[in-house]
Formats: structure tokens, C-alpha cells, sequence
């Protein structure tokens, strides 16, 4: 990391000057070549190529300077043991996953949210990781395009591309319900990314062996569930087939929304009392962004609303409260299947 900061122009130019790092091309897969570009020793397996959201990348090296924009991205790159090859990060929801707190120190948050284009570029990244599409997007901090330009590769979770329409604004919707292989695929392909692929598979591992302890021997079968991420006013709540569809598929349970496609879907409060989940998994973040963002403040809603204070869930008190990053797409994911399942289990609902 550097003591004094170049001027934004500067390091610009300089991006261009290092010539194209991201390559687009047609076909897909992931290759590997040895040729040398002139630049001395390289490491084992780069360049490296992948296909991502749709775009063909090229690494040359592992990157040493990345910028992750997402806090679910952050988290996997973390796990992986990549903090000092971290230039920045941006754009938290929660408080860091446990576990990597000491790790996350020593890494510059540029913003809470979303920060700009020249925040980002000022940390002269050699490589761009973002959780969502809409990140890298206008409207975002600026679209990959802009950062392909500079020779900045760039790279988006397969979770909010696959089987996903991100087209119609909002959220998105599921064209297919997401499955954790999307996300295990994102940690083996930031792995090699970054050379690092045997803990990629170690992560793997360590999460699927979760999922196993975390689902054995219950059934869901008897209960109904909604997910709430954020917003008392226009409530986000989970359709069918995002990251709360794996875990309520997964505990053979079943989410009362799961009638809509939309990701985030805003559905009024008369909507959800008329259905009447059994329990209620509600969103506890951090950020300030909209209203009745912690679950404190959501559950005083709820408790004091004359359309949500007589539903069952709320009457009885059943409440599971989830982390932002693990109602999100994210190897988080897993922390709320375990969370949901033992929520499931204290309610006397886990079969």
C-alpha cells in the first residue's frame, strides 16, 4: 500500500500504460497458458481464463492489489487467507464474519457503501471482485466496462448470474433456484484466480461438511417461513429462489412467497398477514440505509403493527434472526441454514 497517494490522472494513465490485463473473447471455460509475455517468471497456471457473468477474463498473475466491492466477496477472499493481497474493500451490510476479524483489520474500507470509481481506481487495483451484477453496472460504481478499459479484470459472483434475469431492475429475478454450488463455484474460481486453488477446495469442503451437520435429520415439512431483509414501509422479502430458498429447500420446509420469482420482491404487510408464516427469519444489519434495518427495530414494528401483531409467528414470538450476508448469496448462506435450522428445532418444527 502506498505512503503517499498519486494523483487520480496519474494512476489512470499509468493503468493504461500497463497494457490489457482483461481480455473478452467468445467461447467459455476455464484454460490456462505458460506463454511468456516478456515479463520474466510467472506463476505456475497463468495467464489464467475463465468465463464470468456472461464475459470471457483473462488474469495474468495473481493479483497482488484487489479491490473487492462486496462484503460477500470480501468475506470469501478473507477465508481464503488473501488479507494482505487486499487493497480495499467496500460495501458492508454486517459486522465481519466471526472468525475473521483479525484479518479484517488490516484491510482499507473505502466505503460503507457503493464507493466511486476514482476511490476505487486511486487503490491502483490489478483486479475488481464484486457479489452483485448491479455493483459493476451503472448506476454502481461504474460498470466493468470502465475497468476493462484501464486493464483492470473484473469479476461477479456466478450466484447473481446464473439462472438470474438482472435486466428489469430491482433485485432481479430467479429464471431458476439458485443452488450452493454457485457459490462454491465462485471460492474454487477466486482461488485459482489468486493461486491459490487447494484452499478453495478446503473452503468447499468445510461448507458442504456444514450443510450436512446442519440439515441431518430434520424435516421442515410442517412449516412455513418468511424472509425479511430490510424496509418496514415497502418490506423486502424473499422470493422463491434466492440464498433463503436453499435454506428452506434444504430443511424441506416451505417459504410463503414462494409463489414469486423476484429476489427481493416489496410486498405489503396485508400480503403477509393473509399467509401467516409460522416463523419469521428477519434480516439484523448494521448499515443505515432504509428503515427498520436492525432486527430490534423490526421486531418493534411488528409487535406494535396492527396488521403484523396478530400473526402467529409474531403472537408466539418466533423469530430467527440472520445476518444481511447470510439471506445473501454468499458462503454465509450456510450460517443461516444452521441458524434456521436451530430456530426450527427450538420452535418444536423440525419434524
Amino acid at each position: 500500500m502506498l505512503s503517499k497517494a498519486t494523483p487520480a490522472p496519474i494512476r489512470t494513465a499509468a493503468l493504461f500504460a500497463a497494457g490489457a490485463v482483461l481480455l473478452t473473447a467468445c467461447g467459455g471455460g476455464t484454460t490456462n497458458s505458460s506463454a511468456d509475455d516478456g515479463g520474466g517468471d510467472k506463476a505456475d497456471g497463468f495467464p489464467l481464463t475463465l468465463k464470468n457473468c456472461g464475459r470471457t477474463v483473462t488474469v495474468k498473475a495473481p493479483p497482488q492489489r484487489a479491490v473487492s466491492v462486496d462484503q460477500g466477496s470480501t468475506e470469501i477472499l478473507l477465508s481464503l487467507g488473501l488479507a494482505d493481497r487486499l487493497a480495499a474493500t467496500a460495501t458492508w451490510s454486517d459486522p465481519v464474519m466471526k472468525g475473521l476479524e483479525k484479518a479484517n483489520q488490516g484491510v482499507e474500507r473505502l466505503s460503507e457503501n457503493r464507493p466511486s470509481s476514482e476511490k476505487v481506481l486511486d487503490k491502483e487495483p490489478d483486479f475488481l471482485s464484486a457479489s452483485f451484477a448491479s455493483t459493476l453496472a451503472k448506476g454502481g460504481v461504474a460498470p466493468r466496462e470502465q475497468f476493462e478499459k484501464l486493464g483492470v479484470p473484473t469479476y461477479i459472483s456466478p450466484a447473481d448470474c446464473v439462472g438470474k434475469d438482472n435486466s428489469g431492475g430491482g433485485d432481479g429475478a430467479r429464471t431458476a433456484p439458485l443452488t450452493m454450488d454457485s457459490v462454491y463455484t465462485e471460492v474454487r474460481e477466486l482461488s485459482q484466480v489468486f493461486g491459490v486453488p487447494e484452499r478453495g477446495d478446503a473452503l468447499v469442503k468445510k461448507l458442504q461438511a456444514r450443510v450436512t451437520k446442519a440439515t441431518d435429520g430434520i424435516d421442515g415439512s410442517k412449516a412455513s417461513l418468511l424472509y425479511w431483509f430490510s424496509d418496514s414501509k415497502a418490506p423486502y422479502l424473499a422470493g422463491c429462489c434466492g440464498a433463503p430458498g436453499v435454506i428452506t429447500r434444504e430443511l424441506g420446509a416451505k417459504n410463503v412467497f414462494d409463489d414469486t420469482h423476484g429476489e427481493w420482491p416489496q410486498i405489503s404487510w396485508e400480503t403477509v398477514a393473509d399467509r401467516n408464516p409460522d416463523v419469521l427469519v428477519i434480516g439484523d444489519l448494521s448499515r443505515t440505509m432504509q428503515t427498520a434495518e436492525s432486527a430490534e427495530k423490526k421486531i418493534d414494528f411488528l409487535e406494535s403493527n396492527p396488521v403484523t401483531r396478530t400473526m402467529d409467528a409474531v403472537k408466539n414470538r418466533r423469530y430467527v434472526l440472520l445476518s444481511g450476508q447470510a439471506m445473501n448469496p454468499t458462503i454465509r448462506t450456510v450460517e443461516g441454514l444452521e441458524r434456521v435450522a436451530a430456530g426450527l428445532r427450538d420452535f418444536g418444527l423440525a419434524g
